[in-house]
């Protein structure tokens, strides 16, 4: 505005203006440390996971022999490949008569017609896009195989572009029995690269058969059969206290035939048969019911354990009545696998499968997502689980997936997927709901904006529904963000907006995976009464305490232009108080991370003091921030 050619009789009236807009902007939170409002839930953050953008398989289950298998389609075993070198003839096929186990019934027939020891013929498997090979690391691999005679097979980790071979070892296959073969390689000074593959090769005439070909890097903790590390590692670092497991979609199977049957995912691999996921791919079984349970082991989680209600995705529906008892007694024994001593019909598997001590669990919830059931049966179904398990473990706490009648549950299960401006919209949404009911279990939630991982404008919307969700924590006791995992190969994924990404060698989080872990990371016991004068639409707050401990601000601006704020921390006390805050911040809301470039939004940690009871801050614009403020 030029002033020069305004009348002078004016600039009274823009002056006053200019200093309403200036107050209008000033925002005072008050928080009252001394008098604690309600118990914050202690289980407030954690996990929700299924299979789905090769979450497990691809993902987190660190097996690299991609359909080990050898499912088929019309083109032939899909992931696998004839090789033949120098002069070598050798052919594969499916041989549908012979396997192993009453699980796995079929084999790669492999039939070599010509080979010697400088023309080798064999199979090859590709991976999952490429396999992971670092420098000095030691796979273990193994394979069930028999033969017409005694054939030595090499096995080696070949570069895809070079042809180097990166490992190598041998097995001598003998007799025409099934038996299970173990082998490890270990590789030098290579490397770290996912573009290799794995080569199963013979040097002289054979025919042989192969089934359940796996091969493992190191996992987390050196757990047998177990999960990649740097995504475990990423995991860890939100400190979740729970993992809601199987799923989600996953749990529930398009059909009932292809739902989670718990009973057929334990025990040997060799005795799981696999079945058809719910996102157009196959799942091996190797995370099982065991493997999830030594997840949360891993962890430090408590199970939150989904059981199969009565319901597929395609529309089957067991009714409640005599139909369901079956289903009902299945997750009666699911929950003794889980809970069982040792000399219960259950416990007793499970500690045949290596884990004798019974696993802790409190949370049951009865299916998923059971409002798409159009012929409306859950109420009947859920009242028929929830009698049969509280009487025989009353002190379990029973999730309802949609709103019933005719019981009362524990807790019920909330589902949001919403974009930014939505989320902003939810931040208030359980101020104002009636404590009488059940609790909340905020069990799948997102901001949907951004793909595969979500951008800023997500964190935003993230930040600003969690504010809402600790404000109000003595009512949702738990929640989950969903999905959890994606692989970002092309076709890796079905569901954008997805936590974490990943491919063959290397992770990232999303900057609303930071806006997790900083979240989790600063949670008192007790929830602090707050007020916001002034501030706009796109300020959000929390704030929780532990009495003369600690008090954790949550602070969230989403506006474009940084916003000044007085905070009144009423019952800090006098003197001077160290405070360390955590900065996630973009200069739009499209800014994201990527697997090229993982770090670009990652917090900034830095620490200020805050004199008495009174703290005079800018929040930068589009920022999320942690304060943690010492008592004195």
């Amino acid at each position: 505005m030029n002033l020069r050619r305004v009348h002078l009789s004016a600039i009274p009236f823009i002056l006053a203006a200019c200093l309403g807009l200036q107050a209008q902007d000033r925002a005072t939170l008050s928080v009252d440390l001394k008098n604690p409002k309600a118990a914050v839930s202690p289980m407030l953050y954690g996990l929700m996971t299924e299979e789905i953008n090769y979450s497990y398989d691809g993902g987190l289950y660190a097996e690299l022999i991609r359909n080990r298998t050898f499912r088929s389609d019309w083109t032939g075993i899909l992931n696998w490949y004839v090789v033949e070198k120098g002069s070598s003839k050798a052919k594969m096929s499916l041989d549908s008569k012979t396997g192993p186990s009453a699980a796995l019934t079929n084999s790669l027939k492999l039939e070599v017609t010509r080979a010697d020891a400088a023309s080798p013929a064999g199979v090859l498997n590709e991976g999952y896009w490429g396999m992971a090979v670092r420098p000095n690391t030691t796979f273990t691999g193994s394979f069930f195989a028999k033969a017409e005679k005694d054939v030595p097979v090499r096995i080696q980790l070949v570069a895809d572009q070079s042809g180097k071979v990166l490992a190598t070892t041998s097995i001598p296959v003998a007799g025409t029995e099934w038996k299970e073969y173990k082998f490890s390689l270990h590789s030098g000074a290579v490397a770290a690269s996912a573009q290799n593959h794995v080569e199963f090769t013979v040097d002289r005439p054979a025919t042989l058969w192969l089934q359940l070909v796996s091969l493992f890097p190191p996992t987390y903790r050196n757990r047998v059969n177990g999960n990649r590390p740097d995504l475990m590692e990423k995991l860890a670092a939100m400190r979740p206290s729970f993992l809601r497991f199987p799923g989600g979609n996953y749990l529930e199977g398009n059909t009932i035939a292809t739902r989670f049957d718990w009973k057929k995912m334990i025990g040997p691999m060799v005795d799981r048969p696999t079945h058809p996921g719910t996102w157009t791919y196959h799942s091996t079984d190797g995370m099982g019911l065991l493997e999830f349970l030594q997840w949360c082991e891993d962890l430090k989680m408590q199970p939150l354990l989904a059981v199969y209600g009565g319901y597929s995705l395609g529309g089957e529906v067991v009714k409640p009545g005599p139909a369901l008892d079956p289903y009902v007694q299945d997750a009666l024994d699911e929950i003794e696998y889980v809970t069982g001593a040792a000399d219960t019909k259950w416990g007793a598997v499970r500690a045949r499968d290596g884990h004798p001590a019974p696993f802790p669990l409190h949370y049951v919830e009865v299916g998923n997502e059971d409002n798409f059931d159009k012929a409306k049966t859950y109420d009947g179904r859920y009242a028929q689980f929830h009698k049969a398990i509280k009487a025989k473990y009353p002190n379990l706490e029973i999730i309802a997936t949609m709103p019933v009648s005719g019981i009362t549950p524990d807790v019920l299960d909330d589902h949001y997927y919403k974009r930014e401006q939505g989320m902003f919209d939810l931040a208030k949404h359980y101020d104002t709901v009636d404590r009488k009911g059940p609790k909340i279990f905020v069990g799948e939630w997102a901001t949907r904006e951004g793909s595969p991982t979500p951008n800023f404008g997500a964190a935003l919307g993230d930040a600003a529904f969690l504010t809402g969700l600790e404000r109000n924590s003595d009512l949702v006791v738990m929640s989950a963000y969903a999905p959890l995992l994606v692989n970002v190969n092309p076709g890796g994924m079905q569901w954008s907006s997805d936590l974490i990404g990943y491919d063959a060698l290397t992770s990232y989080g999303s900057p609303s995976y930071y806006t997790q872990v900083m979240f989790a990371g600063c949670l008192g016991d007790h929830i602090s009464d707050t007020t916001l004068t002034g501030g706009g639409d796109k300020l959000f707050f929390a704030a929780t305490s532990t009495a003369k401990s600690k008090a954790c601000l949550k602070l969230v601006n989403a506006s474009s232009t940084a916003q000044t704020l007085s905070i009144q921390l009423k019952g800090l006390g006098a003197g001077a108080h160290a405070a360390q805050v955590e900065t996630l911040r973009a200069n739009t809301t499209w800014a994201t991370n990527s697997i090229t470039e993982p770090t670009r939004i990652v917090p900034v940690r830095s620490k200020l003091t805050v004199t008495g009871e009174t703290l005079q801050h800018t929040l930068p614009a589009y920022s999320i921030q942690v304060m943690e403020i010492e008592f004195k």
